[in-house]
């Protein structure tokens, strides 16, 4: 269950998403509770929805619940880092900028204004 990573963890880390954990801070970017910031409570992934901490509903009986949000609806705001998750970041920047250096510079002006001509 990964989720995006705003643009400025995006330009740090070179990465776009990641897989979303408890402890990350995450901000809501669509639906009901756009704007709303929190601490990733539990991730269920049974149900493929996270719980924030600040998110939650009082019930009938007067009882508060968290809701359910789905990954891809929020985006990563600070990341809870250990040995781990770092090397998998590292990991998937170097696959990045390999593939990113690849495609640069592929096409040249010339082939460009061939393409054009014909």
């Amino acid at each position: 269950m990964s989720a995006p990573l705003t643009k400025d963890l995006r330009n740090k880390h070179g990465i776009r998403s990641i897989p979303i954990r408890m402890d990350d801070e995450v901000t809501v970017t669509r639906g009901h509770y756009k704007g709303n910031a929190g601490r990733v409570m539990r991730v269920y992934r049974k149900k493929f929805v996270i719980h924030i901490d600040k998110i939650t509903r009082e019930k009938a009986n007067g009882s508060t619940v968290h809701i359910g949000i789905h990954p891809s609806k929020v985006a990563l705001t600070k990341l809870k880092m250990d040995k781990d998750r770092r090397a998998m970041i590292e990991r998937k920047a170097a696959g990045r900028a390999r593939i990113t250096g690849l495609l640069k510079g592929k096409h040249t002006e010339e082939t460009i204004m061939d393409d054009k001509s014909i």
